[in-house]
């Protein structure tokens, strides 16, 4: 069953404007995103309130987890990382009305 989670494709749509990654879009991109939540909350209710110490390993596993998440977001990443203004949509299907259904030939 792993080596599924390790087959080819994309996982994470691209944002419509900025730069980076949308929502997920394949069941792996929603499992490596409730991996990092769930590591994020509960390094955040393992943490000691009074420990300084404790709170500065909190900080180091939530931005080490940041990093794994944004690691393989930018590696899944359909059409990948670049600055998109919305205007020229690279990863649309070309063609036809916008997502639409095409009609056959002599049909209105």
């Amino acid at each position: 069953m792993l080596h599924k989670f390790f087959e080819p494709g994309d996982w994470f749509a691209p944002k419509k404007y900025g730069y980076g990654a949308g929502m997920p879009i394949a069941w792996q991109g929603w499992v490596v995103l409730a991996a990092y939540l769930l590591v994020v909350f509960g390094a955040a209710l393992a943490m000691p309130v009074h420990d300084p110490n404790g709170i500065l390993a909190t900080s180091g596993v939530i931005l080490f987890a940041t990093a794994i998440l944004l690691f393989i977001a930018r590696k899944r990443t359909r059409g990948g990382w670049k600055w998109r203004s919305g205007k020229d949509d690279d990863d649309a299907p070309k063609g036809g009305s916008r997502g639409g259904r095409q009609r056959p030939k002599g049909q209105r």
